[in-house]
This record gives C-alpha cells, sequence and structure tokens, in this order.
C-alpha cells in the first residue's frame, strides 16, 4: 500500500471566524471548533476509516490543532511537531487581507510573502520535511495542522511550487487526503467538510 496523507484542519478559531491571520499566536477553539473537531473525530472512526489503525499521527504545537486532535481521539497515538506549525506571519500576525491590502492592494501571500515573518522558501522546506516524511514507510499518516501550511503540504504532495496553495482552500475542521493515481501522485479528498452537517 503507498502511503496517503490524511490532513485535518484544526477548528473554528476566533481568529479564523473574523480571518485574521493567526500563525503563531496561540489562539484557543471556539465551542463550535470543539464540537467540529469531535464530529471529524466521529467521521474518523466509522467506516471506512475505522479509526485508521496502524496511522501515525502528528500535530501542530499549537493548541487549535493539539485541541482538535485530541477531540477527534487522536490525541494519545501523536506526537507534536513544529514542522506542522502555520506560517510565521511576521508584521501581518491578526490582519485580515483587507487590512493588509489597505496598503498593498495586489498582494498575495502566496506569490509575496510577510515582511518580518517566515519566507515561502522556508515554508517549502518545512512542507517537503512534512511529504519526505508522509512517503519514508508504507502506512497512513494524519496530521493535525493549519490553513497555509496544510494548503502548501497540498502543493508540495503534487511536486507544484506552495504559490498552488492559492487555488485550494481549507475551511476549519476540514478533511482532506493526498494519496495516488495511476501510480502518481493526487488528491483524493479536498476541503471536505460533510462531518459537520
Amino acid at each position: 500500500m503507498a502511503a496517503r496523507i490524511f490532513l485535518a484542519r484544526h477548528g473554528q478559531t476566533e481568529w479564523s471566524l473574523s480571518g485574521r491571520h493567526t500563525g503563531r499566536t496561540d489562539i484557543p477553539l471556539l465551542d463550535e471548533g470543539r464540537r467540529g473537531a469531535k464530529l471529524l473525530g466521529e467521521r474518523l472512526h466509522r467506516a471506512p476509516w475505522d479509526g485508521l489503525p496502524g496511522v501515525e499521527v502528528r500535530t501542530s504545537p499549537l493548541v487549535r490543532a493539539k485541541e482538535t486532535c485530541e477531540l477527534a481521539g487522536f490525541g494519545d497515538r501523536a506526537q507534536q511537531w513544529d514542522a506542522l506549525m502555520e506560517f510565521d506571519y511576521g508584521a501581518y500576525e491578526g490582519l485580515t487581507p483587507a487590512e493588509i491590502k489597505s496598503g498593498r492592494p495586489d498582494w498575495l501571500i502566496w506569490r509575496d510573502g510577510v515582511p518580518e515573518g517566515e519566507t515561502l522558501a522556508e515554508v517549502t522546506a518545512r512542507a517537503d520535511e512534512v511529504i519526505g516524511w508522509a512517503r519514508s514507510a508504507d502506512r497512513d499518516v494524519l496530521v493535525f495542522a493549519h490553513g497555509h501550511i496544510l494548503r502548501a503540504l497540498g502543493a508540495r504532495w503534487l511536486g507544484l511550487d506552495i504559490s498552488f496553495g492559492a487555488r485550494i482552500r481549507l475551511e476549519p475542521t476540514s478533511l482532506s487526503v493526498l494519496g495516488w493515481a495511476y501510480g502518481e501522485p493526487a488528491i483524493e479528498r479536498w476541503n471536505d467538510t460533510g462531518h459537520l452537517g
């Protein structure tokens, strides 16, 4: 069996609800986010995945991802990993896209990056580290992390520049699966929120 990577974005937070860039600020889940995390866990513990026996689980150390992992029922199997942290947004931390664009109308994070934060090359290197780990053995992996780093993982799984992340949105508490088709890396499922009803 070729390895697949299951991507779980953390549940709703006050900042994700308002569209503020939430990088390294440790924002907790809202009640809605906790509910979504439990529903995601229930889904992963039903057929066809049946709790993903044998899966290797890693989570961002930030509380919103860790709590999502725990509430989904995978906390006892999870290892924290800094490579799964969200972008360091630097000077744009806590700002909305509209606030940023008021000073930089043509700004696009996937092309322009952020001042005083992580470079796109640094994000790419972290994403490649995660992809290398995911493909290192014949077993599935499950990661709990954040919108932009997970979109970067989607791009890099496909062998594309992380700028492709601009084209693949992710909602809070969504489930995505990266796998294979005809021997090539493929997106099996993306931004699936069916468990939220």
